[in-house]
C-alpha cells in the first residue's frame, strides 16, 4: 500500500459505471513535476510506478522528482529507484528451474523453523510451457501428435513438478503445453495494457508492466506493456515481492516516416531496426518508437520489432498506446469493458499517442524512412548481421571462408551443378561424379541421389519467436506455399522442413484459408506450438545427412524465421544460420542453397519445365491483405482462450503429489533440490578477499549466454552425457539441457560446453575446454571440480560484451556452482551483468582500455583481488595479477556492482539468500 503521495495524484477514473483509482500523470504535474507530460510515454510508465509505490521507504520524493529531472539531464544522472512490475511471465526452461528454487527455498524456510507459506508469488505468474517440444518428426499429417507424445515421454518429471507447483503455490498459473508460445500468449491473451488490482476497497488502474524469464518478453511492449527479460533469479525476487533496482534510463527515440513498399515484411523491417539500433548501441537504454509512420504499421508489426529488443541490445522497444492498440485489444477477444477502460486511462494519463501529437524529448534519435526498407536476412551468426537479399549469397560465399576456417567453395562449379539440376528438372542435386571431381564441394550422400555440399539448406524452419504472431507474414508464406504447389515444386530432399504456430489461433486461421493445406503439401506441417528450432530444439537431422555433413566438414545453413542464429545455438551439424521472414523460409526450402542468388536464379522448374523464379510465387501485399481480413476473426481468440489453463487429455491425467514442500525424488535426473541454501543461517557470512584465483577460461569479444549457458542437444561423451550414462539414461532419452535445467548436476556439467565456444587458454580447441591444474586440456567442468577440491578460487577473463543474449539464469548460476568467484571483461550485457551479482560472482570491467590481451595474460597468472569487505558500487578495485614467471602487476578495475541493492545481494551471498532471509525474519 502506498503511504505517501507527495503530489497530490491520487485521483478517481471513472469508465462506464465502474470508478476506478488511479495515480493521475497530469495532477502530479500541476503539483510540482512541471513538463512530464513531454516524457516518453515509456517514462510515464515508470513514472506512475513511482507515484503508486511511494513509501518514504523504497520509493521517496527524490525518486520521483529524479524522473522529472530526466527532461534536463536525459537519463546520463544515472539516478538509482526501485520499480515494481505488475506481473511475471515464465516460459519452461527457465520456469522450471524458478519453481525448483521456490520449492528449495520452502525447505530452507522449514529447515530456518519459519512457516513454509511464506514462500509464495506476491504478483501474479503465468508459466508458458513452450520450449519442451522438439521436431522429431516433421513432413507428415501426425507430426504434430507424434512431437507432442514425445515431448510428454520425454518431460513427464518436468510436468508433475509444474502441476505439483501449480497447486502448491498460489498466485501461480501455468498454461500446458501444445498452447502456444509464451510471448504470443502474453499478446494475444494474458496482456490487459491496463491492469487492475483490488487494494483497500478501492479498484486500483494502472499500466500493465511486467517482467519475464526470457528475453524476449519485450514483445509486449507492441501492445504498450511496458516489459523486459530478467534472469529467473530476477524474477523470483520479483514474485516475491522485491522491487527491482534500475538506474533510470536513457531513452532512444526512433522515428519512422513514410509506409513498407510493396514486396517487404515485417522481418525486413525489423532487421534494418536491428542493424541500426545495434550500430547506434543501446545497451541498458529503453527504445521508443515515434512518428506518422506508426500509422502504417499494424499492431502485430510492432510486436515483431518489440521483440527483437535483445537482438538490438536495448531494453526494450516501447510503442506508444494508439488506435491500433485499442483495435487490437478489441479483435483478439479483450473484455469490452477491460477495452473501454485502456482507452479512457491512456487518454487521461497523456499516454494515448495521435500523429498530431508534438514529439517527446528523448536522450538521442534516429530515423527510419520506411519506403527505404529492402528484402532481407541477417547471418550468419548475428541478428544485427544484415544482408540485402539480392547480396545474400556473395555474401555467404565471403562468410564461408571464415566459418570453415579458411576454405574457398569452387562456386562457379557448384552453381553449374545447381542450373544442370534445375534445368532437368532432377529430384536430387549434385548427382554427376565428374562435377563432384571438379569442384571438389560435392559429397554423396550414402543411399541417397543427391549430394551435399558447402551453403546447402538443410533446416528450413518457421519457428515461434519473432515471426508467428503476424498474420501477414504467416499468410505470405501460406501464399507462396500455394502458388509454389500450383506450379508443382517441392522442397529439396535434404531440407528439414517444419512449421511451430505460435498459438493455436494461427493454425485456425491458416486451415480456414485453406493454406495449412497448402503448407502441408510442401512438407511445413505443424511440428507443435512452442520455440523449437531458435532454442536448439529443431531436432537431429536425418542420420546420413549428418554423417556427410560431418566426415567432409560442410557448412550447412538454416533459414528460420526466428530471432537468435548464435553459433551452436540452432542444431550441432549447422554452421550458418539466417534470419529470415516466413515466406523466405519457404522460398529458400524450394531453392535449398544459399549460394545462388535467389532474386535471381530459378527456385526450380514447374510441371511443364519452365523455370520458376521468385518473383513468380510472391504475393502481393493486397492478397496478403485480402486473406488476413477474410481469414480471421474475434471468435477465434475467444474459443481457443476459453479454457487455456485446462489443457489436452494427457495434462490433465498427470498425477499431482505433494504438499505444501516437494518431495525430492533422489532418482530423478530432471527435479533435483539445488544446494544453494546448504548450510545457510539467518546471518550472512563475513565476504572475504579473493586470494589466489586461477584462471578457468580467456575469452574473446562476444561470448553469449548461448556460449556460457547449456542449451540444445549433447553427447554421451561430454561430461552431462557421461553423469545421465551412469545413471542409466540411454542417449537417445537425454532430451536437451533446456529440458533438463531443474537439475543442478546436469546443469553444471553444460557450461561454458557449448561447441562452438573457444576458450584461448588452450587455442586451436573448438568448445569447452581448459587446463587442468596440471596442464592437461580437459572439459571445463572436469577442471573446475580439480580446482574445487582443492578449495582454490576461480576468475574468468572476457573481452567485449560478454553475456550477450538470453536472459539465462543459468549462465550465472553455472558459473557460480563450478567455483568462478569473478568475471573480468571489457563490457557486460545488462542482464548477464545482473544475474552474475545475483548469484554472487563478482562483475568487474577493466579501465583505461585494458584488456587481458594487452595484459599478456595466457592463463597460467594467478589473480588476488582484495578489499571486497568494504567495497560500495561501482567503485575502482584493484586486481593483483601474478604471471608465471614471477612478475606482479596490479590492474585497476571497474565494480559492476551499480547499486546497493545489489550490493546487499552480494553481501549475502545472492539475491534469493537475501530474499530468503528478510522473508523468513518478517
Amino acid at each position: 500500500m502506498t503511504q505517501s503521495n507527495s503530489f497530490d495524484s491520487k485521483k478517481t477514473l471513472t469508465v462506464g459505471n465502474k470508478a476506478y483509482t488511479i495515480y493521475a500523470l497530469k495532477d502530479a504535474e500541476q503539483n510540482g513535476l512541471e513538463g512530464i507530460s513531454r516524457l516518453p510515454h515509456s517514462l510515464k510508465v515508470v513514472l506512475e510506478n513511482l507515484l503508486r509505490f511511494e513509501d518514504g521507504r523504497t520509493v521517496h520524493r527524490p525518486d520521483i522528482e529524479a524522473v522529472r529531472s530526466w527532461l534536463d539531464n536525459k537519463g546520463a544522472a544515472g539516478h538509482e529507484i526501485s520499480y515494481r512490475p505488475a506481473r511475471v511471465l515464465m516460459q519452461d526452461f527457465t520456469g522450471v528451474p524458478a519453481v525448483v528454487d521456490l520449492a528449495a527455498m520452502r525447505d530452507a524456510t522449514q529447515t530456518l523453523g519459519a512457516d513454509p507459506q511464506k514462500i509464495n508469488p506476491l504478483v501474479p505468474v503465468d508459466l508458458v510451457i513452450d520450449h519442451s517440444v522438439m521436431v522429431d518428426y516433421f513432413g507428415t499429417a501426425n507430426a504434430f501428435e507424434q512431437n507432442v507424445e514425445r515431448e510428454y515421454e520425454r518431460n513427464g518429471e518436468r510436468y508433475e513438478f509444474l502441476r505439483w507447483g501449480q497447486s502448491a503455490f498460489s498466485n501461480f498459473r501455468v498454461v500446458p503445453p501444445g498452447t502456444g508460445i509464451c510471448h504470443q500468449v502474453n499478446l494475444e491473451y494474458l496482456a490487459q495494457t491496463v491492469w487492475t488490482k483490488s487494494e483497500g476497497g478501492e479498484e486500483v488502474a494502472y499500466p500493465d508492466t511486467l517482467v519475464g524469464t526470457d528475453s524476449h518478453t519485450t514483445m509486449v511492449n507492441g501492445l504498450a506493456v511496458l516489459g523486459w527479460g530478467v534472469g529467473g533469479i530476477e524474477a523470483e525476487a520479483a514474485m516475491l515481492g522485491q522491487p527491482i533496482s534500475m538506474l533510470i534510463p536513457e531513452v532512444i527515440g526512433f522515428k519512422f516516416t513514410g509506409k513498407l513498399p510493396e514486396g517487404t515484411t515485417a522481418t525486413d523491417l525489423v532487421l534494418h531496426v536491428t542493424e541500426m539500433l545495434r550500430k547506434k548501441g543501446v545497451v541498458g537504454k529503453f527504445v521508443e518508437f515515434y512518428g506518422a509512420g506508426l500509422s502504417n504499421l499494424s499492431l502485430e508489426d510492432k510486436a515483431t520489432i518489440a521483440n527483437m529488443a535483445p537482438e538490438y541490445g536495448a531494453t526494450c522497444g516501447f510503442f506508444p498506446i494508439d488506435s491500433e492498440t485499442i483495435s487490437y485489444l478489441t479483435d483478439t477477444g479483450r473484455d469490452p469493458n477491460r477495452v473501454a477502460l485502456v482507452e479512457a486511462y491512456a487518454k487521461a494519463q497523456g499516454m494515448f499517442r495521435t500523429d498530431a501529437d508534438p514529439d517527446p524529448v528523448f536522450s538521442d534519435t534516429l530515423e527510419l524512412d520506411l519506403a527505404s526498407v529492402v528484402p532481407s536476412l541477417a547471418g550468419p551468426k548475428r541478428p544485427q548481421d544484415r544482408v540485402a537479399l539480392t547480396d545474400a549469397s556473395t555474401a555467404f560465399v565471403k562468410a564461408l571462408e571464415e566459418i570453415s576456417g579458411g576454405r574457398a567453395p569452387a562456386v562457379d562449379a557448384a552453381d553449374k551443378q545447381e542450373a544442370r539440376y534445375v534445368a532437368e528438372g532432377a529430384t536430387g542435386a549434385h548427382d554427376t561424379p565428374e562435377d563432384n571431381d571438379a569442384a571438389n564441394t560435392s559429397y554423396a550422400v550414402p543411399g541417397r541421389d543427391f549430394h551435399l555440399s558447402d551453403g546447402d539448406v538443410v533446416i528450413a524452419a518457421i519457428t515461434s519467436c519473432t515471426n508467428t504472431s503476424n498474420p501477414s507474414v504467416l499468410v505470405a508464406a501460406g501464399l507462396v506455399a500455394r502458388k509454389a504447389r500450383e506450379k508443382g515444386l517441392h522442397p529439396k530432399p535434404w531440407v528439414k522442413t517444419s512449421l511451430a504456430p505460435g498459438s493455436q489461433v494461427v493454425t485456425e486461421y491458416l486451415t480456414r484459408s485453406g493454406l495449412q493445406e497448402d503448407l502441408d503439401a510442401i512438407g511445413f506441417n505443424t511440428v507443435g506450438y512452442g520455440c523449437t528450432t531458435c532454442i536448439g530444439n529443431s531436432g537431429p537431422l536425418d542420420e546420413d545427412i549428418s554423417k556427410t555433413i560431418n566426415e567432409n566438414d560442410l557448412v550447412a545453413v538454416s533459414v528460420l524465421s526466428g530471432n537468435r542464429n548464435f553459433e551452436g545455438r540452432v542444431n550441432p551439424d549447422v554452421r550458418a544460420n539466417y534470419l529470415a521472414s516466413p515466406p523466405l523460409v519457404v522460398a529458400y526450402s524450394l531453392l535449398g542453397k544459399m549460394t545462388v542468388d535467389i532474386t535471381t536464379e530459378p527456385l526450380g522448374n514447374d510441371r511443364d519445365g519452365n523455370p520458376v523464379y521468385l518473383k513468380d510465387i510472391w504475393p502481393t501485399s493486397t492478397e496478403i491483405a485480402d486473406t488476413v481480413r477474410s481469414a480471421i476473426d474475434v471468435e477465434m481468440f475467444r474459443s481457443r482462450y476459453g479454457d487455456v489453463f485446462k489443457g489436452d487429455r494427457r495434462w490433465q491425467e498427470i498425477k499431482v503429489e505433494g504438499g505444501e514442500t516437494y518431495s525430492w525424488s533422489s532418482s530423478s535426473t530432471y527435479v533435483q533440490n539445488p544446494p544453494y541454501f546448504e548450510d545457510m543461517s539467518m546471518e550472512p557470512d563475513a565476504i572475504t578477499d579473493i586470494e589466489d584465483a586461477r584462471v578457468l577460461s580467456l575469452f574473446l569479444d562476444s561470448i553469449t549466454t548461448d556460449h556460457i549457458s547449456p542449451a540444445g542437444s549433447f553427447k554421451a561423451g561430454t561430461p552431462a552425457g557421461k553423469y545421465l550414462v551412469d545413471r542409466q539414461v540411454k542417449p537417445v532419452d537425454f532430451n536437451s539441457f533446456g529440458a533438463r535445467r531443474g537439475n543442478h548436476e546436469v546443469m553444471m556439467r553444460g557450461t561454458f560446453a557449448n561447441i562452438r565456444i573457444r576458450n584461448q587458454m588452450v587455442p586451436g580447441t573448438e568448445g569447452g575446454f581448459t587446463k587442468s591444474p596440471t596442464g592437461e586440456v580437459v572439459p571445463i567442468y572436469d577442471a573446475a571440480m580439480d580446482y574445487k577440491a582443492k578449495d582454490t578460487p576461480l576468475v574468468i577473463f572476457a573481452g567485449k560484451e560478454y553475456g550477450t543474449g538470453s536472459s539465462r539464469d543459468w549462465a550465472a548460476k553455472g558459473t557460480r556452482l563450478l567455483g568462478v568467484r569473478a568475471v573480468i571483461a571489457e563490457s557486460f550485457e545488462r542482464i548477464h551483468r545482473s544475474n552474475l551479482v545475483g548469484m554472487g560472482v563478482l562483475p568487474l570491467v577493466f579501465k583505461d582500455g585494458a584488456s587481458w590481451k594487452s595484459l599478456g595474460i595466457t592463463g597460467d597468472e594467478t589473480v588476488s583481488i582484495k578489499g571486497l569487505a568494504h567495497i560500495e558500487p561501482r567503485q575502482t578495485l584493484e586486481l593483483d595479477i601474478t604471471f608465471a614467471d614471477g612478475r606482479k602487476e596490479v590492474v585497476p578495475v571497474l565494480l559492476r556492482i551499480d547499486t546497493l541493492d545489489e550490493l546487499e545481494y552480494y553481501r549475502h551471498g545472492g539475491i534469493l539468500h537475501y530474499v530468503l532471509r528478510n522473508l523468513v525474519a518478517a
